[in-house]
């Protein structure tokens, strides 16, 4: 299985992929928080799948076509309801971390992240 990888400064996140995803080697972004949420914004114009959703389980990284970005939700959002990890409006699930996504509480909006592909 393909795996993506995500660098917040010092902090590394991997994922496999359950889908497809960012074609190319990868990119870099400047990442916003909402929340217990990281998003970031990506050069993918891709439409809502119809089995896209607003609920998400910690560790799923998502693609939000409403707003272009890849969103990374560990915990509540401000639109949550009880403990569930809510996101703007429904995505695309296209990766499951393979660490734990709370360790992403830390990245602060504005810092840098760096996305890559790695080998399989």
């Amino acid at each position: 299985m393909a795996r993506i990888r995500f660098e917040f400064g010092t902090l590394t996140l991997d994922a496999e992929l359950v889908a497809a995803a960012l074609a190319g080697g990868g990119l870099t972004a400047s990442a916003q928080t909402w929340g217990e949420e990281v998003y970031f914004e990506v050069p993918v114009d891709a439409a809502r799948e119809k089995d896209a959703r607003a609920v998400v389980v910690p560790g799923e990284i998502a693609y939000w076509p409403d707003g272009r970005c890849i969103a990374i939700g560990f915990g509540r959002t401000p639109i949550s309801r009880g403990a569930e990890t809510r996101l703007a409006s429904p995505c695309n699930i296209f990766a499951k971390a393979l660490s734990d996504v709370k360790a992403l509480a830390p990245v602060k909006s504005g810092g840098a992240i760096r996305v890559t592909m790695l080998e399989s």
